[in-house]
């Protein structure tokens, strides 16, 4: 069978109050779905997109050969089989890729809103998202999967709208982003804002799409180190020197140096420096206690199954940041929990590319065990 994918934009008129206490309106949502939707509307599952994802987890475009993110994991037959599940996968307001963020035109003006846009959290992404499923008219879920930022908003949903989904599946995430991760970002956003053509944000995105932005392709360096570990580093790399350069030639390249220049340049041709500024801002914030007295009066709110993964060498969201809410929800008594923590050396980007590690997983978990 077809995937079936169908990519669609839904205008809101009405106010989105946000967390900080600002407002947006009006505001879009792209989102994208695969597979159909069956009567009585019980076979929908959510996927929620990391930092530099989008809409687009699955299936190719016409005259494209670029897959969606997590096409490993969704597709007919596949973990989260879309002969049987309808999923959407909705691109978070803040971000590039056709929902409202930064660079988007601020009613009235006819101008990008660039920092006058608001601060955008978890919690907001998740409540817009929820009122798109409102409007589609989709009020239960058999589930949320997301992994990374996707498993900053599944978290969210498990708490501050525990009847939505049946059963959500957190990956490779953290109750409370730690300063290690905040650490990280903190050098994209000064390599961003120092780069002089970043303009202090009234850039082109047009030249920055052609020509891109040293400053950004530098962050996005530091940030590739964290996603994967010692070990993966090792493996994929070594000490392979690059093979028409030389090992006394001041910048000749080691293979793990080209491979950071390589995709830190890419990226900023693809995605935008505000957004970046923007996501990276609410993964800092990120804290499922904030409103609650305690980490464990947010847990109170859980309802659904939940299930929590993280993997061994991962260096950036520890396995012991999801221990710690296994933990806690077992000192509530809560039963209705599983953890597992998936043997890898790979580091942060194993939920993306060692799939096979974790597809029978999710598979029992969708489908009851």
């Amino acid at each position: 069978m077809s995937l079936n994918i169908q990519t669609k934009t839904e205008h809101f008129t009405n106010p989105l109050y946000l967390e900080s206490g600002r407002i947006l309106e009006p505001y879009d949502i792209v989102y994208e779905t695969y597979g159909t939707l069956n009567e009585d509307k019980s076979n929908v599952i959510v996927i929620c997109h990391a930092l530099t994802g989008s809409h687009h987890a699955a299936g190719v475009y016409e005259g494209e050969n670029k897959t969606g993110w997590w096409d490993g994991l969704i597709g007919p037959n596949k973990a989260v089989d879309t002969n049987r599940y309808f999923v959407i996968c909705t691109n978070v307001i803040g971000s590039c890729f056709g929902s409202t963020g930064p660079m988007s035109m601020q009613h009235p003006h006819h101008e990008p809103y660039r920092f006058k846009f608001p601060v955008i959290t978890i919690k907001d992404m998740v409540k817009a998202q929820r009122i798109l499923f409102d409007r589609l008219d989709i009020h239960r879920v058999h589930a949320i999967i997301g992994g990374s930022m996707g498993g900053m908003q599944a978290l969210a949903f498990a708490i501050h709208y525990p009847n939505f989904a049946s059963k959500i599946i957190a990956m490779a995430t953290t109750h409370a982003t730690a300063p290690w991760v905040i650490a990280f970002n903190k050098v994209a956003q000064e390599a961003i804002l120092k780069d002089p053509d970043f303009q202090q944000g009234y850039y082109d995105p047009q030249v920055i799409k052609e020509q891109g932005l040293s400053g950004m392709a530098i962050g996005r360096m530091a940030g590739h180190i964290s996603f994967l570990s010692h070990e993966s580093m090792m493996q994929k790399f070594g000490r392979e020197y690059k093979r028409n350069d030389g090992l006394y030639e001041l910048f000749g390249k080691f293979q793990v140096e080209s491979y950071l220049e390589y995709n830190g340049y890419n990226f900023t041709k693809w995605f935008d420096p505000l957004s970046y500024l923007y996501i990276t801002k609410a993964i800092n914030i990120f804290d499922i206690s904030r409103g609650f007295d305690s980490i464990g009066e947010a847990l109170k709110k859980v309802a659904c199954e939940l299930y929590l993964v993280s993997f061994k060498n991962d260096i950036l969201f520890r396995n012991y940041e999801m221990r710690e809410i296994a933990e806690g929800l077992e000192s509530l008594g809560y039963k209705n929990y599983d953890y597992f923590d998936v043997e890898s050396d790979y580091g942060h980007d194993a939920f993306l590319v060692e799939i096979d590690k974790i597809e029978s997983y999710v598979k029992e978990a969708l489908n009851g065990k």
